[in-house]
């Protein structure tokens, strides 16, 4: 890791709190593998802050399950585990399906337009090959549909585990099936909501968090097959 810099959205944060964030953030990117380790003095160094607010961090991100204390090792960082995606997904599941009548009652045309908008430029990623602009996209189609809910207060918790489903979400659409069935059924939530068909929308969208969920977990076992040989 070259740089690490603080948001300057975080200028009243007390230091723990922005180093928290910015190591969760590198962390679950993949900026800071599975397996380093966090030298407290190398990342204090970094992080441009004293060892206290990095150890309170460090703290932090145990309890999140991020990194572990290794015995004559230190403080490393923890490999994803199938259980962290289950239990990830399970949770996100659960948050999303509450938000879904709202997203019906709410949903204007031009909400609709926008959506159709974001599935067009997803059509021209998807014939140009360009999955991280496509993986992109599909986030920001997921952070639309969400938001339209206007459940301010679940909308929060989904957003505290935006950044592990956005890299799950990038393993499973890197995968040649999953892009395009995942595609299709993105059609299928606009057409859903445009009809204020609730029944429909609930279906589709369980539907589409679980094939998300299964393709990431085929990929994170490949991914660990692959490790192992």
């Amino acid at each position: 890791m070259t740089a690490m810099r603080y948001s300057s959205s975080g200028v009243n944060k007390p230091i723990r709190e922005i180093a928290y964030e910015t190591l969760k953030h590198a962390i679950i990117t993949g900026e800071i593998s599975a397996g380093i380790r966090i030298v407290e003095t190398e990342y204090a160094n970094k992080l441009h802050i004293s060892r206290t607010p990095l150890r309170e961090a460090l703290r932090k991100l145990e309890r999140d399950g991020l990194v572990e204390y290794v015995i004559r090792r230190g403080v490393v960082v923890r490999a994803f585990t199938i259980e962290d995606v289950e239990e990830i997904y399970t949770i996100r599941n659960v948050l999303e399906m509450i938000t879904l009548p709202a997203i019906i009652r709410n949903a204007t045309p031009r909400d609709i337009k926008s959506m159709r908008d974001k599935l067009q430029e997803m059509d021209r990623m998807m014939a140009e090959g360009n999955i991280e602009k496509l993986s992109s996209l599909a986030r920001a189609f997921h952070d639309q549909l969400t938001a339209i809910s206007g459940l301010k207060r679940i909308l929060r918790v989904i957003q505290g585990q935006d950044e592990y489903i956005h890299r799950f979400s990038a393993l499973s659409i890197a995968k040649d099936k999953r892009r395009a069935e995942a595609h299709r059924e993105h059609y299928r939530i606009v057409e859903m909501v445009e009809n204020k068909d609730l029944e429909g929308f609930e279906a589709i969208m369980r539907k589409h968090i679980e094939s998300s969920k299964q393709s990431c977990l085929a990929a994170l076992k490949e991914t660990t097959v692959q490790k192992r040989a």
